[in-house]
């Protein structure tokens, strides 16, 4: 079922940009002014997906450049596409990699994840498919 439009703080960071560490649920709560310095998120689609406890949310992010997104989880799977720009990602248990326009990726349920923008605003399209029950996002510690 699609449901109507709303604003509401996000991550991440993710993003990322997703990858925003934040208290916001995916309940349209909003997500403390700290969590987004240097980041902006227009939340485009939120959809309960039937007979589950989960929902998907689509958001395009845009991170500025030189803006670091702190360490933080997902209470699902965030799936990215880098629309422009670039950001070196961190991911727990992974080398440091780049990634640029045109490059893709997820990060797994509950997998601590963190980003450094580079020299130019970097766009993010992000789809994360959370527990609807649980912060979209959540810090993560060192």
């Amino acid at each position: 079922m699609l449901l109507s439009r709303r604003s509401f703080g996000a991550c991440a960071i993710c993003a990322i940009t997703g990858f925003i560490a934040s208290e916001a649920h995916a309940e349209d709560k909003p997500a403390p002014a700290a969590a987004s310095t240097g980041i902006k998120r227009n939340i485009v689609q939120k959809t309960d997906l039937p007979d589950s406890k989960y929902v998907s949310v689509l958001a395009i992010v845009e991170i500025d450049a030189g803006t670091a997104v702190a360490r933080h989880t997902h209470p699902g799977v965030e799936s990215t596409y880098v629309l422009d720009g670039q950001l070196e990602l961190m991911v727990h248990g992974q080398p440091a990699r780049t990634v640029k326009a045109g490059d893709a990726f997820q990060i797994a349920p509950e997998v601590p994840h963190a980003a450094r923008n580079g020299e130019k605003v970097t766009k993010l399209a992000i789809t994360y498919t959370v527990d609807r029950d649980k912060p979209l996002a959540s810090p993560a510690p060192e």
